[in-house]
């Protein structure tokens, strides 16, 4: 597996998997994903989306105009979809060791 997925990264995927959206959209489904855990600011998602881009995970899906200001949309790629899934896996297999092994040292409920 490669290395490990930041954060913001993940959910930026994640929110791109349904449809593509523009960046304040990204914005507010990774916020609202995340659970308020990743809140994004305008800069840090477009330095962000522009790193996918060079890397292939994400492309622009169209750009329109509205109320005279330009709105760009991102589409999550193949290759996109495939690093979060690769991620998803790493995650995964992270919380049954740790669920795992808390559950061989504690009495009680065990943890799913």
């Amino acid at each position: 597996m490669s290395k490990a997925m930041r954060e913001p990264t993940f959910w930026i995927l994640t929110a791109l998997v349904d449809q593509p959206r523009h960046g304040y959209g990204v914005i507010q489904t990774t916020e609202a994903l995340s659970e308020g855990q990743v809140r994004l600011q305008a800069g840090t998602l477009y330095a962000a989306l522009d790193r996918l881009a060079a890397q292939g995970l994400v492309a622009i899906d169209r750009e329109e105009t509205v109320e005279g200001r330009p709105r760009r949309y991102y589409r999550l790629t193949d290759d996109g979809a495939a690093a979060l899934a690769e991620e998803t896996a790493r995650l995964a297999h992270n919380v049954r060791t740790a669920s795992r092994r808390l559950n061989a040292t504690r009495p009680g409920p065990a943890f799913a």
